[in-house]
């Protein structure tokens, strides 16, 4: 059976990230995608000029059209842009005992503001106790916990810890780190865990967070252990990085290669 992945996401018209990423990954890693937009961007590959959030009522009828009707094995939420929509998807997720993951976005690569304040706020109180696992960068952990950026391996540990306080597991992602080597640092309820890879270097970056997110999704419907879905998450989307430095698309950061392997085999 097909594993059935709901991306709770902003729509990026480029089809670097977003919703767009997030459906591609899921096909990718051999699920069924789903998708309940939360808001409209205007951006391409040199950043976001504009954002229009989706009403939160039309966001919870989207919801509750897909959940009274279809098989949902995975749930993903990605930028909600508004304080509303947060609160309106966390009262969704009552009751819920699928794996979620959240991959909380609030801001885009090229540095726009996707959500304010008041929005942080709520997801943090009212959506993180909600979830399974959270899957933010080192600027995003530090926003959400109102501290620094973290400098190495053990501010890591200990902002990774106080985002786990908050009831889901954490996978903090290291790359804002110097040097050769991004580590992220997986805390869940039975361990910690690092996992390793070489830094990929060239522009085509656009939609990492939404990728690997989007990938341990549909891992983990698939019925995949949290560390392995994570290593298979993360093997993929390196590949996809890895691929998407020969795409040529747009003069900005341009996507991932999610497809890569179909165009392996020559499809």
């Amino acid at each position: 059976m097909i594993p059935s992945v709901l991306s709770i996401a902003g729509s990026d018209p480029s089809g670097g990230a977003g919703i767009q990423a997030d459906i591609k990954a899921i096909c990718a890693n051999g699920g069924y995608a789903m998708a309940v937009v939360t808001a409209l961007t205007v951006q391409n590959t040199q950043g976001v000029a504009d954002v229009a959030p989706v009403a939160p009522d039309l966001v919870k009828r989207q919801i509750e059209a897909i959940s009274s009707d279809m098989r949902v094995d995975a749930i993903k939420i990605g930028m909600l842009g508004h304080v509303d929509v947060v609160k309106v998807v966390a009262a969704c997720l009552e009751g819920i005992s699928v794996p979620v993951v959240l991959d909380p976005v609030l801001a885009s690569t090229s540095g726009a503001p996707l959500l304010d304040g008041a929005g942080r706020a709520a997801l943090l109180e009212m959506l993180l106790p909600r979830v399974s696992i959270v899957t933010p960068n080192l600027p995003e952990v530090a926003v959400l916990l109102g501290c620094g950026a973290a400098q190495n391996r053990e501010e890591m540990c200990k902002q990774a810890e106080a985002l786990r306080a908050y009831g889901p597991d954490v996978l903090l992602k290291g790359g804002h780190l110097p040097g050769g080597v991004c580590a992220d640092l997986l805390v869940s309820r039975d361990a910690s865990q690092w996992y390793e890879a070489k830094r990929v270097s060239g522009r085509n970056s656009h939609g990492t967070g939404c990728t690997l997110s989007s990938a341990l999704a549909c891992q983990l419907a698939a019925g995949e252990p949290l560390t392995r879905a994570v290593q298979a998450a993360k093997d993929y989307t390196l590949q996809a990085l890895i691929a998407g430095q020969t795409l040529n698309l747009g003069t900005g950061k341009g996507p991932l290669n999610h497809f890569f392997a179909m165009r392996d085999r020559g499809v």
